[in-house]
């Protein structure tokens, strides 16, 4: 029996467990709020900062040598140095190391290293320290923009013109604003020329040198349907049966998987060999696949997408991660569609602490799979946090299956939360369709 900790407390890190444990692991888990579906899974469990390197470094499971490997879910402590911390005691792990990691905590480097490197899909891109010369610039700026923290906002802190800001005067503001608030951690601000097309996601396994694809998915990242309101961290995700997205061909699929791979290789000749799970997201432009950003973790809620049709076995695939000796990754030929649960006002004013009710049998009799997020679970009951409560998942032969499954489960599902009801419905897939062709042909 393999001992795996599992670090994170999201719907990502459920997920995460949930594969471990159908492929034979035992679970210990730490969390930094009583995630159910996690603390059911486990062995035992810890409550506290998962963040925190030198925190879960002297965990007694740590410190008494029973833990095989960790599999670190969020960003945030593999940014810290945790899979630096865990080796320093002899626990390898699924995950970069700091100084690898930073593909997702700068987006300035991940910028430089393309650049540096000759690396296919980037994007005209200016970093700025100074609100004056920022204010200059975009004055005399004659394209669409987009304005990005530096570091890592959870999804949130990206601003595009069209979206988030309709003249140049707003996304001046909003960019002085992250200068001055250091939004994202640091005083400085990105902008970039604005992407026209479709977002796609591309995860990968690799082990420093070999990378492994994943499905590909399509997420949903505005709060309310029609993909309006604010950014989040995603609302929901779906992908298809044969592995690509109904905009995405098997040639374009090959571009972005050769980018991912050059990133990869990019990173071993500077000394940062990248071992874990590679997130890549892209934008299918009329001239080719753009990166948008790199993630150095699964995405939340692809990973749902991902995990839930994982054929091969994730200890097989983490071992084969941490020895550099990454075998072939399999998944099954379904379609999912992913559908986040949230609390009432996400997004801007999350209401906090109210009770949810899950009826988890009609659930499964539906067909779907259900992921706990950020809830709290107190003598039995679930409470909402500030953050994405849970998840459901479809699975079915074609898109539109996945998606009623997903649909019939949210029934399921009682208090004052919402969802996005338009997530993966045949229309809005087809309009997506129809928009790249239409960029595609047009002069």
């Amino acid at each position: 029996m393999t001992n795996v900790l599992v670090i994170g407390a999201g719907g990502r890190a459920h997920a995460i467990a949930a594969a471990l444990k159908r492929s034979g692991a035992t679970i210990y888990a730490v969390m930094k709020h009583r995630n159910p579906g996690i603390a059911r899974l486990a062995e035992d469990v810890v409550i506290g900062n998962h963040d925190d390197p030198e925190f879960v470094a002297d965990l007694k499971w740590v410190r008494d040598g029973i833990i095989d490997f960790a599999f670190i879910s969020p960003e945030a402590p593999l940014i810290n140095g945790m899979v630096d911390a865990l080796e320093a005691h002899g626990v390898p792990s699924v995950g970069p190391k700091k100084n690898a990691a930073i593909v997702e905590g700068s987006k300035e480097f991940t910028r430089e290293l393309m650049h540096r490197h000759g690396i296919p899909g980037g994007v005209e891109y200016h970093t700025f320290t100074d609100p004056e010369r920022l204010e200059e610039f975009l004055m005399d700026y004659d394209k669409q923009f987009v304005v990005k923290p530096i570091g890592v906002t959870g999804g949130k802190g990206v601003w595009v013109m069209g979206d988030h800001f309709s003249t140049k005067e707003e996304g001046i503001e909003y960019a002085k604003r992250v200068l001055e608030n250091r939004i994202g951690g640091e005083a400085k601000v990105l902008i970039e020329e604005k992407l026209v097309g479709e977002e796609f996601t591309l995860q990968v396994f690799t082990d420093g040198r070999e990378v492994r694809p994943m499905p590909l998915v399509q997420d949903f990242k505005r709060a309310y349907e029609g993909d309006k309101g604010p950014n989040t961290g995603g609302m929901g995700s779906y992908s298809a049966a044969d592995h690509l997205l109904p905009f995405v061909s098997e040639d374009e699929r090959a571009e972005a998987l050769d980018i991912l791979q050059k990133i990869i290789d990019a990173l071993h000749s500077e000394g940062r060999e990248y071992r874990g799970v590679l997130y890549g997201q892209f934008m299918l432009t009329p001239v080719g696949s753009k990166v948008v950003e790199l993630n150095c973790r699964f995405g939340d809620p692809e990973a749902m997408n991902v995990l839930s049709i994982l054929d091969s076995n994730l200890v097989d695939v983490a071992d084969g991660i941490i020895n550099r000796e990454l075998p072939e990754v399999r998944f099954k030929n379904l379609a999912t569609v992913v559908k986040y649960v949230v609390p009432e006002g996400y997004g801007t004013a999350p209401v906090k602490n109210a009770e949810i009710t899950v009826n988890e049998e009609a659930i499964r009799n539906e067909g779907a799979l259900l992921y706990y997020a950020s809830v709290n679970e107190e003598n039995g009951k679930i409470y909402t946090t500030t953050s994405r409560s849970l998840a459901v998942v479809g699975l079915g032969a074609r898109i539109e299956d996945a998606e009623r499954i997903a649909e019939r489960a949210l029934g399921h599902i009682q208090g004052r939360v919402f969802s996005r009801h338009d997530i993966a419905k045949r229309e809005v897939i087809e309009e997506k369709v129809k928009r790249m062709k239409r960029l595609k042909t047009s002069p």
